[in-house]
């Protein structure tokens, strides 16, 4: 395996794939003791990790910069989302999972308490090769888990990196495992009898075959956050340069790459002449470049030049199927993966294709009202993320009622979510396992029971005299 810079070509990382059977192993070799461990000293050492990431910002968010290709500044912005995590999932953990008493003289204690599931297989994107893993692991550890931790074969020097932080921190290498590998290596540790749940971020074609994969073995916990082709929506608004940087905001940080960024831009009749106009006169002045220039650019790369050649075909094909370019989609260099933000009118596109194009690539739909722009708002088969920008209350009351989406959004941003909130989709976006504050839910299942120090009990009825 190699990993190489987006933006310079140059080799960064090389390794072996890891041995799924032996990383099983130890992992259940490991899981009792961990699950044992009180959840105070688990919380500890999940802090002890924050900590270790706290001194190794610079140094991560460089590395981070290097293989994905995002801006610097970006990127520690990244880093200081998985430090931020810890708190976080600390909190979750105690609301979402906490212990309940009941105590009744006769009838002893009812009481609630959670367990964990065991060993979880955490695959983890490219797009944020730690922060979005880390939102799967720290919850998972906290309640008790073991982890098994596949990175994306894109960024697997960052998923080492991320690994090396826990075992720095005192986490035995049991507990927490980096496992490389491909997509193979993903299905085998997927499909493993020993596996007790499977948290996915991906797309939405990886996350559909190992729903089907795991549909008929009902005792495995499966989280699934995959993409979205998501709606800005546009209404009435005075306030036209800021709905524009809102806009760009959506669609084009990390180069697009963002599963809750906005693929299509919403726009009444009203408000057309005015945004496009305003949106495009910003897309280019945007500064594209390499992750450490000076003045620091909005946008790197995107990942590889393959998906920079598909992004490149999917503009060419989106014209030749009844777009009109607005903003071309251009290429500087055929040998990296830079491409510059590009934006086409489909509003007389017959049958628009509803993917998601993972770049920075906006499509504008032109609608007559707000009843249209709901409509088109809801024509996919995703339901992640969706932004209103304008309108009064009234209007985002009906938005937020009608739209289908997990995170809706007004006057701001369709990503950038918060953790300290839910975090996920409906349709094609997620199987309602939602991530960030509530994965505490999937990283523990509740246990009732009921409890008497002595056993106390007569039948009253029903038994033979004598």
């Amino acid at each position: 395996m190699i990993s190489t810079e987006p933006a310079t070509g140059k080799e960064l990382w090389r390794g072996a794939p890891g041995n799924v059977e032996q990383a099983m192993e130890i992992a259940v070799a490991a899981k009792t003791d961990w699950a044992r461990q009180p959840v105070g000293q688990r919380v500890e050492l999940m802090r002890r990790f924050a900590n270790e990431v706290r001194k190794e910002l610079d140094a991560f968010a460089e590395l981070i910069a290097r293989e994905t290709g995002k801006p610097f500044w970006e990127a520690k912005t990244e880093v200081e989302a998985v430090i931020g995590k810890v708190e976080i999932s600390v909190t979750a953990f105690a609301e979402r999972t906490g212990q309940k008493k009941l105590n009744s003289a006769l009838q002893g204690t009812a009481a609630l308490r959670h367990k964990p599931h065991g060993v979880m297989a955490v695959l983890g994107p490219y797009n944020f090769p730690a922060h979005l893993p880390n939102g799967h692991i720290v919850p998972a550890l906290i309640a008790g888990n073991v982890v098994i931790f596949k990175p994306s074969e894109k960024t697997p020097a960052v998923g080492e990196f991320l690994v090396k932080c826990f075992h720095q921190a005192g986490i035995s290498a049991g507990v927490v495992q980096c496992l490389q590998g491909g997509p193979d290596t993903g299905k085998a540790l997927v499909e493993h009898e020993m596996v007790d749940g499977v948290l996915f971020t991906g797309s939405a074609r990886g996350g559909i075959a190992i729903n089907r994969k795991l549909a008929s073995n009902p005792s495995k916990i499966v989280a699934l956050e995959m993409g979205g082709n998501n709606p800005i929506v546009i209404l009435d608004t005075p306030k036209i340069e800021d709905a524009a940087a809102t806009i760009i905001q959506s669609a084009f940080t990390t180069a697009g790459q963002r599963c809750t960024a906005a693929r299509r831009l919403v726009v009444v009749d009203s408000m057309y002449d005015q945004i496009v106009p305003a949106v495009k006169q910003l897309a280019e002045k945007l500064i594209v470049g390499e992750p450490f220039a000076d003045p620091q650019p909005f946008m790197g790369t995107v990942i590889d030049n393959q998906t920079a050649d598909l992004l490149s075909e999917s503009f060419v094909a989106l014209i030749s199927r009844g777009g009109k370019p607005i903003m071309h989609m251009k290429r500087p260099d055929e040998n990296l993966p830079f491409l510059s933000p590009a934006i086409i009118d489909s509003t007389d596109m017959k049958d628009r294709p509803d993917i998601e194009l993972f770049g920075p690539l906006l499509q504008v739909i032109r609608v007559p009202d707000f009843d249209a722009a709901i409509a088109e708002a809801n024509n996919t088969r995703y339901g992640l993320a969706a932004s209103l920008v304008g309108g009064m209350p009234e209007d985002f009351e009906r938005f937020w009622f009608e739209a289908r989406a997990g995170i809706l959004n007004w006057n701001r941003p369709t990503n950038g979510a918060s953790s300290a909130a839910p975090f996920g989709g409906i349709g094609l976006s997620g199987n309602h396992r939602p991530a960030a504050y509530y994965a505490a839910d999937y990283c523990a299942y509740p246990v009732a029971s009921t409890e008497m120090e002595q056993p106390r009990a007569s039948i009253g009825i029903g038994l033979k005299e004598g």
